[in-house]
């Protein structure tokens, strides 16, 4: 479980970060900054939709804990996955590269998982590759 400390340090993060130049919101206190666009008219995925991407995740102190970099770009259906990936993945188009920031309660909640604390802000840098 995490300790109220670290759950605050995180929260103030996503305050500052949202007031960073380009930051923009989704639902549920999402934020996100676009770092490449795809096509206007391209494909966007569903809740259902399987989607084939390439990112990287760290916590706010900057720690890499998963990335898929170096390595075949996996597929995943997207209602698997935490909600703070289904409600920004929904939004991006093929070819987007976004990061993504996700408070604990859109991901792991106040539960650790490996190398990612109870209560932490995910960030992940996710370039959608596909969508079938």
């Amino acid at each position: 479980m995490a300790n109220q400390d670290y759950i605050l340090k995180n929260r103030q993060w996503l305050e500052a970060k949202a007031r960073e130049a380009g930051v923009r919101s989704l639902d549920k206190g999402i934020l996100y900054k676009v770092i490449k666009s795809g096509a206007p008219n391209g494909k966007q995925p569903s809740r259902n939709s399987v989607v084939t991407v390439h990112y990287v995740g760290k916590t706010i102190n900057g720690k890499t804990f998963d990335s898929s970099l170096g390595g075949v770009a996996p597929a995943f259906r997207l209602r698997d996955l935490i909600p703070g990936w289904i409600i920004a993945m929904t939004q991006m188009r093929v070819g987007d590269k976004w990061e993504i920031c996700i408070p604990a309660e859109q991901g792991y909640g106040r539960f650790s998982q490996p190398g990612i604390p109870g209560g932490s802000t995910l960030i992940f840098e996710i370039s959608l590759l596909g969508v079938s």
